[in-house]
């Protein structure tokens, strides 16, 4: 039981991400900054660093649906627990940036928080 739950957790995750790399292509203007304050919407530059994001994102919800598909609860845990370092690393970027500590932690280090409290379910299973 606690298994099923943390496969739809992590397909909930999968979800999300994808979602959130899908949308940094049909509406850009959405991921505003990414925390990180004065960032220009309209700048080439930070278009194609957020096409880089989206690609990055859908990928790794791919991989979670990949990985629930044809594996171990184990495997998918493991999986989880190495990919916290991406949430982990974008709170570090927006602190780095004087960003809002509410974005940093509410939204990057909650992810980190709640991937790794999945990937120990699903670990533990």
């Amino acid at each position: 039981m606690l298994t099923n739950i943390a496969c739809v957790l992590a397909a909930l995750i999968g979800a999300a991400v994808v979602f959130l790399g899908a949308r940094a292509f049909w509406a850009p203007q959405a991921a505003t900054g990414f925390g990180i304050p004065g960032t220009p919407t309209d700048d080439p530059v930070f278009r194609a660093w957020l096409q880089v994001k989206g690609i990055r994102d859908t990928a790794t919800g791919l991989f979670i649906f990949v990985l629930l598909a044809g594996t171990t609860p184990q495997v998918l845990g493991w999986f989880l627990l190495v990919a916290v370092i991406i949430p982990v690393g974008d709170t570090l970027t927006v602190l780095r940036s004087n960003g809002p500590k509410a974005a940093a932690y509410g939204i990057h280090g909650a992810t980190a928080v709640t991937m790794a409290a999945i990937s120990a379910l699903l670990l533990l299973a």
